[in-house]
């Protein structure tokens, strides 16, 4: 699924590929529903189904929560009843968890539906990092597939790498002397088309210093996510939990995030913090000049004038 922003969500169910989209637009979204920023609640949700902005979906999310009919939203809103039905399994799934004691098979089958550990430890008023501890000790990991390019006819031995939920095993081994390279997402106002020559030069000065190159990245309109760019290409949303599911596969020599601009840089402590050796720059000192909190304190400290700022 190619949506605004130019991402590409890939994965083997439309529930999945939704709830991926979504976060890969790093609005703040953690899916469909069920988030940890209270701004994608829309109480006039009726008047935005019906006049459709960029918060229509999440408008579509509060209307079924509240009951309303699948017909209804599709009666306002026009969207083929297809959809809507696949939209209306991950709220009546959220419906269900709240209630229940997390199982392996409620886990697993929340995952497959696109859930990540922050929506799920939202409904269940838990901790990201508790929610993948639970995973961990149920053993419920995604698995690495391939793009099929070749529709089946012949087996796909393409770079065109995703994870998913619906499966038993992975495409590929686990590769050797390997340095993971994080890319900027979707391009908008303060991260564009130079982080991601930043993130090129990064793969090809890795790649003439001996290393293989893994390189993770949700926009399809780089160069970086071309196939030749990388020996491992992974579409993939940048967050801290997908990250660390490819480094636990991978075991890659390091991270680069200080190429690709706010968003990886943003995930530079939180992934120092979970044990994933990060290249060049301290992880600390990353966050003390992206962290405006941090920087203005630092720059109050050293008594160094600063604009007033909210």
């Amino acid at each position: 699924m190619k949506s605004v922003g130019e991402v590409m969500a890939i994965g083997r169910s439309f529930e999945e590929v939704l709830q991926k989209a979504l976060r890969m637009l790093n609005i703040g979204a953690d899916g469909f529903t069920a988030h940890r920023n209270k701004n994608f609640v829309i109480p006039d949700y009726m008047k935005e189904i019906k006049e459709p902005t960029t918060r229509r979906l999440f408008a579509i999310a509060e209307a079924l929560k509240d009951g309303m009919s699948v017909q209804k939203i599709h009666a306002l809103s026009k969207i083929d009843v297809w959809f809507l039905e696949k939209m209306k399994n991950v709220v009546e799934y959220e419906r269900t968890i709240s209630k229940k004691q997390l199982t392996k098979d409620s886990l697993r089958s929340a995952k497959k539906l696109g859930f990540s550990d922050a929506q799920i430890a939202v409904i269940k008023k838990s901790e990201e990092s508790k929610i993948r501890l639970l995973r961990t000790k149920f053993k419920i990991f995604p698995v690495i597939k391939q793009i099929d390019t070749l529709a089946g006819e012949f087996p796909a031995q393409t770079n065109y790498l995703y994870l998913t939920y619906h499966g038993d095993e992975h495409d590929i081994e686990r590769g050797k002397n390997q340095v993971a390279v994080l890319g900027s997402g979707p391009y908008c106002i303060g991260s564009s088309v130079e982080f991601d020559w930043s993130c090129v030069q990064a793969l090809k000065t890795l790649k003439t210093n001996g290393y293989q190159t893994i390189m993770i990245n949700s926009n399809p309109e780089t160069v970086s996510t071309d196939y030749d760019m990388s020996d491992r290409l992974y579409f993939e949303e940048l967050s801290l939990e997908r990250i660390l599911d490819i480094v636990d596969f991978e075991k890659p020599a390091g991270v680069v995030v200080s190429t690709g601009g706010q968003i990886p840089n943003n995930l530079a402590l939180p992934l120092h913090r979970n044990h994933v050796k990060i290249l060049g720059t301290k992880p600390i000192d990353i966050d003390r000049a992206e962290n405006r909190h941090v920087f203005s304190k630092l720059l109050d400290e050293l008594d160094v004038d600063q604009p007033t700022w909210a």
